[in-house]
């Protein structure tokens, strides 16, 4: 069996399972955040009128973050954040965090909550993130996740399983997440639906834990129902130094049965730039150089980390950002903040012109602090580029590195910092 197999049947208490076939799983943790909470809340007590349980399973399984609007932007949106404090005080909830610690799927590993070997579902698409940690993970709808509360399980198909292999060294300000494009551009936006996918290669195994988090995050924009990494050291590090207690780390077999496998060498590889208004649709920087644009954005659970808004930052050093452009820096978690505040960054962005707020999803949903008018161009290291998402369904949205990103701010147009 693949890794994704070995973890579903541990969680499902079989020696064995095979691509197609239906399973009830163990959960290991659930997760949900501000606008995800209030439908899984309200399911969960029509389930308690109906004669099911007045309890969730595991208080300390859940989690909940509220990243999506905070501050609070709308009556809305404090009425959803009120509804999910109120329910986890009931019912003993205490992985609350609900004061802009930071994006859910950043804060989580931070916590602690995340291990190799987990069985992790989530109230959000980009729950796949985790497949970072050697981890099955995947999101699912409100409904699903108020059955998890009520019992502990949920049931899964077990995927078919994609392997990519990226393999050579990546050249300067050419990241992780011009690897992901790159993969996404050549397989398509559902090219590994309801699939797993998983990465491997030398290249892989060189990344640290920010960039296996962005390809990962990822794997949800081809349709992927998860994203998963064997753990190098760098994980193993990490994951040691921020959880307690023992974990297992599942591995392929040699024998391991792929539906299809892929290989790619990055030695030569540009900055990549995912054009409007599909993420597959990818193209190297140079061929949309010149571009011009309202916003840059530089954050989000894909490139909101901390080599993320240094690497903006160096590429920037003393120059300006451009007097037509609004360049928004969101950091993924307040500790990410915290560093780059420690270390010089976040100033160096603020005599910049960026405008630099709290950790949080805003902008990248459109939800608020950064909103794009009627015809409005933004370059954004955020994960999806549809049509509206981040704001007017005529505006437009192109995804690239933090180096892109951050050259382009300053120049007014896209541009590569090569």
């Amino acid at each position: 069996m693949n890794m994704t197999e070995k973890i579903l049947a541990e969680a499902a208490g079989l020696r064995e399972v095979t691509p197609g076939e239906i399973i009830e799983a163990g959960i290991d943790l659930a997760m949900t955040h501000d606008g995800t909470s209030p439908p899984t809340i309200r399911i969960f007590r029509e389930l308690m009128e109906k004669g099911g349980p007045e309890r969730v399973w595991d208080p300390e399984r859940i989690v909940m973050v509220f990243d999506h609007n905070v501050p609070a932007n709308t009556i809305g949106a404090a009425e959803f954040q009120r509804v999910a404090r109120e329910f986890a005080h009931e019912q003993g909830i205490r992985n609350i965090y609900q004061n802009a610690a930071g994006i859910c799927h950043q804060v989580l590993p931070e916590k602690g909550f995340v291990k190799p070997g987990m069985v992790i579902v989530g109230a959000d698409s980009h729950t796949c993130t985790y497949g970072a940690f050697g981890a099955f993970s995947t999101g699912m709808g409100a409904t699903d996740m108020a059955m998890v509360f009520a019992t502990g399980k949920t049931w899964f198909m077990v995927p078919e399983a994609i392997r990519v292999d990226v393999t050579g060294r990546l050249q300067d300000n050419t990241t992780a997440k011009d690897v992901i494009l790159r993969i996404i551009g050549e397989l398509g936006a559902d090219g590994a639906t309801y699939r797993s996918v998983e990465f491997g290669g030398d290249t892989i195994e060189g990344m640290g834990v920010a960039g296996r988090m962005t390809i990962c995050n990822m794997a949800v924009e081809m349709g992927a129902k998860n994203g998963i990494m064997e753990p190098n050291r760098k994980i193993l590090d990490y994951v040691a130094s921020r959880t307690g207690g023992k974990f297992r780390v599942y591995t392929s077999d040699d024998d391991s049965e792929y539906v299809e496998e892929h290989e790619f060498d990055v030695s030569d590889l540009q900055p990549q730039v995912a054009c409007p208004h599909d993420v597959d649709n990818v193209k190297p920087v140079e061929m949309v150089e010149g571009t011009h644009i309202d916003e840059a954005f530089l954050g989000s659970c894909t490139n909101g980390r901390y080599e993320d808004l240094k690497m903006a930052a160096d590429v920037i050093g003393d120059r300006k950002v451009h007097e037509d452009v609004r360049f928004i820096v969101s950091p993924a978690s307040r500790e990410i903040y915290l560093r780059a505040l420690g270390d010089g960054i976040i100033e160096t962005l603020l005599r910049a012109g960026a405008i630099v707020c709290n950790p949080g999803c805003g902008p990248c949903l459109g939800a608020h602090m950064g909103v794009l008018a009627p015809g409005e161009v933004s370059i954004a290291t955020t994960n999806r580029n549809f049509r509206g998402r981040m704001g007017d369904p005529s505006s437009s949205v192109y995804l690239a590195n933090p180096a892109v990103v951050a050259e382009s701010a300053v120049n007014g147009v896209i541009s590569s910092p090569q």
